[in-house]
Order: C-alpha cells, then structure tokens, then sequence
C-alpha cells in the first residue's frame, strides 16, 4: 500500500433481510409527502381528476423500479447508481465522470429530499401549535448567470424551521449506530407508520362521499394544453412521494442474498405504497372537498389530513393523527438519510470523491463522514420553501441520474450480455423506455419549467469542473495517458 493510499476500513454488515429492506423501502417512500401534498396535486390537475396523477406516477415508478431491480441484483454493493453507472460507462474511462457527477449532485440533491421530509414535518405540527408558521426573515436570492439568465433562491426562516433543524440532527444521532440495531428502529418506526395509514383509510371509508369525492370540474378530461400541464405538475409531486423505492439498492452490501432481496423489496414496496396513496388520495377527497384543497386562503392545507380527521372526530382525533404524521416523517428521513449516507462513502472508497467519506465507526461499522455530512447539509437547506424544495429534487434526480440510468441499462445489456443478472426486466427494453419517457414529460410538461433545470445545469457545470481539476491533478481519465495509472483521489 501507497502512503497516500488511505488506511483500510472494516467493510459493511450484511444484516438486512426482505422484511427490514421492505420496511425501509415504504417509511422512506412514506414519508410526510403524501399527506402535505395531496393539496398540491389536486391543485396542480385542477380537481379529482388528479388521482390520474397519482397512478400515473405509480406506473412510472414501477417501470423505473424494473430498472433498479435489474441492476442492483447484478451489482450489490453500497452506493447503488454510483456502481452502476461506473460500471456502464466504464470505470476508468467515461463512467468515471459520469459516477463522480452522480455523486456530487447526490451532495445536493440527498439533503434536499431530507430536508423537505423534516419541513413538512414542522409544518403539521403548525396544526398543534399555530405560531410556528410565523415568518421571521425570509428573502429571495438573484444572480445572473453567462447563457442561463436569472436564477433565484428563496430563503424563510419560521418557528418551524428550528424544528425542522431539530429534528434533523435527531435522525443523525439515531442512524449513528450498527445497522442491525438501524434495521430494527426502521421495522418499530414502521408500527406508527401503518397505524397512521390504517386510520385514515378506516375514517375515509366509513365517512365516503363517493358524490364529494368524484366532483369532477367541467372538461376535466378534455385533453387541452392545460390538462397535459396539469398533469405533468401533478405526476412530478406524485414522482416525489413514490421515490425511495430505490433505497434498498444504496444499501446493497448491506443486504442478505441480495440477488433475490433486492427485486422483491423493490416490486413489493412500489405495489404497495400505490395501493395506499390512491386509497388516501380516494379517502381524504370524500370528506374534504377538492375546492377547499385549491384554495389559497389559510393554513389548512398544511396539515390537511388533520383538518379530516377533525371533520369526521373533531379536535382530539386530529390532535392524534398529526402526532402519527409526524412520527411517520421521522421514519420517513430516518431511512432517507440511513440510503444516501453510503453513497459517498462508497465513490470514496473507489478513490472517485473526497477521501474523508470513506471512513467507517472502527466498532459500530458504519460510514460516519457521509453520514454527518448530508445531515449537516440538509439542515442548512432547512431554510428552503418546500414546494421549491420538491421541484428542485425531482427535475435535478431525473436529469443527472434517472435518465442517464434508464438509458444505462440498455447500454450495460449490449456491452455485457453475459453478465450475471439474478433478476431480469420484465418485458425489457419496455420499461426503461417508458421512464424515459415518463421523466422527460415531468420535467417538460410544466409551467416555469426551465427554472429547476437551470439548477440541474449549474451542478453539472461545477461538478464537471471539480471532476476536471482533480483528474489532471491524478492523471485520471480523461487525461490519463498510456504510462499513468489510476491513483486515489485527494
């Protein structure tokens, strides 16, 4: 061993079994999400019709999680889509710059899907106690940029915020531990998640409107521009409750026969979760009625499962299902974070990120830079307006690693038929195509569109010149010459 070559690091546990990848799949997808933007779909499609929306999504997911499925049962190690696309694309030649740039928006685009489970956390807790809505500072941020124009921030700092922080740095001391006691938090966090889910669906069924619910506008169906926009805003909220599917595969070298776990924690979590929002979605539109859910005026829609509950209860039952709701957004950013903490660990233990984010607790045999990093990220990005933060994940997921890996498995099929796949799409090349096709019209088919992708094109550009400078500086592709060899990264 070289010695600028870093120390060697205990490897991970492979401790996770069907039931814990399964359950950490579905607290990820089921986060906060779908109870704070039910509102918002209904709103973006412009009434019932939104519940399009949401199968739509559930189609769109299943189709991209065939993708994963194929590739993480081929290549079961930490840090899912950064082994993949270095393995596509070639490890030492383009994959390398392609995986580095997945990495490197992962530093953004991982703490932006933390944070928004944390702020919308504090935001039904709004409904127990009203002042945390309260507005200390809030400002929007402008810069023009060469060719892309103006791109804006906005920044609010609220009572919540400081809750949303808290809670963050919470879910950082729960995950800092042996990820066999992480597997049996996630399968008790689960309890509260479903109990939540239960009673919603029992309270929605038992109170159905089935008039209130199919209230359906004049021309909802009529397919007009503004329909296809709706849409393509309604699918990309959706696109954002569904992911986490995927978390099973971050977490690959740390799953039991991985071959046969992975697909089925995949297919099982993305059928189910489908199951239960389009249930939701049908059962909370029973009782409140989508022209309350369009409305601008209040608060309500913060908290809108609370704001049903106390319909059909009252005060004391909406009391109790925020507190499940909450419970059910800490479960959510606990397997959040648990997936995307050995992401970064796993690039730089490859020698293709920072050196720090390799290191491993010497007893507890966990990544602990990555892990402290991204939440200490994420609580920063706390000060982001959610709906802001929503959009900006999503556009950014889909461009820098969605697409680029729907494709990949096409490519990887070509380039290497003869490579093990203990699991193999159904109906393939089918599936990939149709995400690739579900992903563009999100991020096209949408009013203000260019905005979010002007994000995605500034972490490309810095990304690419970071990926450039460290290259040279390493001898790296692409200027790695004929004599040169691959060394570790700074």
């Amino acid at each position: 061993m070289r010695p600028s070559d870093p120390a060697p690091q205990p490897e991970l546990i492979r401790g996770v079994s069907l039931t814990g990848a399964t359950t950490l799949n579905m607290i990820d997808m089921i986060g906060v999400g779908p109870f704070i933007t039910l509102p918002l779909v209904v709103a973006a499609a412009g009434g019932p019709q939104a519940i399009l929306g949401w199968i739509a999504g559930a189609l769109l997911a299943l189709c991209d999680g065939l993708v994963w499925a194929e590739l993480g049962a081929a290549m079961p190690q930490a840090g899912g889509s950064y082994q993949y696309l270095k393995q596509i694309y070639g490890p030492k030649t383009l994959g390398r710059l392609l995986s580095f740039l997945f990495i490197w928006q992962l530093s953004f685009s991982a703490p932006l899907s933390i944070a928004s489970g944390c702020v919308g956390l504090a935001h039904y807790a709004g409904y127990i106690w009203p002042g945390l809505d309260r507005i200390w500072f809030s400002h929007t941020y402008q810069a023009n940029l060469p060719l892309l124009g103006s791109l804006e921030v906005s920044t609010v700092l609220m009572s919540g915020t400081l809750i949303a922080m808290a809670i963050c740095a919470f879910i950082v001391f729960l995950l800092y531990r042996r990820i066999t006691v992480i597997a049996k938090i996630g399968e008790l966090f689960w309890v509260g998640v479903a109990a939540a889910i239960v009673w919603i669906l029992f309270a929605g069924l038992t109170h159905f409107n089935p008039a209130r619910a199919f209230d359906f506008p004049p021309h909802a169906f009529a397919l007009s521009g503004r329909f296809f926009t709706g849409m393509g805003a309604a699918m990309l909220i959706a696109t954002y409750d569904y992911w986490g599917y995927y978390n099973v595969c971050f977490l690959g070298g740390e799953v039991k026969d991985p071959g046969r776990t992975i697909p089925r924690a995949l297919i099982l979590s993305i059928l189910a979760v489908a199951l239960i929002y389009v249930s939701i979605n049908i059962s909370v539109l029973g009782v409140v009625p989508w022209q309350q859910m369009t409305s601008h005026s209040g608060d309500q829609n913060n908290y809108i499962v609370s704001v049903f509950m106390e319909r059909i209860y009252g005060t004391w039952a909406a009391d109790v299902i925020t507190v499940l709701i909450m419970w059910t957004a800490i479960a959510s950013v606990f397997s959040t974070l648990l997936g995307y903490s050995r992401v970064p660990y796993a690039a730089a233990l490859d020698g293709n990120y920072f050196r720090a984010f390799a290191r491993v607790h010497p007893e507890k045999r966990f990544p602990t830079v990555s892990l402290l990093a991204l939440g200490a990220v994420a609580i920063a990005f706390c000060l982001l307006r959610l709906a802001d933060i929503i959009a900006a994940l999503v556009v950014i997921r889909i461009l820098l690693q969605f697409i680029v890996q729907a494709v990949g498995v096409m490519v990887l099929r070509h380039r290497q038929p003869d490579l093990p796949r203990p699991f193999r799409m159904w109906l393939y090349p089918l599936p990939a195509l149709l995400a690739i096709v579900g992903f563009a019209y999100i991020v096209l088919a949408r009013n203000n569109f260019l905005r979010e992708i002007k994000y995605a094109i500034v972490i490309v550009v810095v990304g690419l010149a970071i990926y450039l400078v460290r290259a040279r500086k390493n001898r790296e592709w692409p200027f790695l010459d004929s004599t040169a060899s691959v060394t570790t990264a700074a």
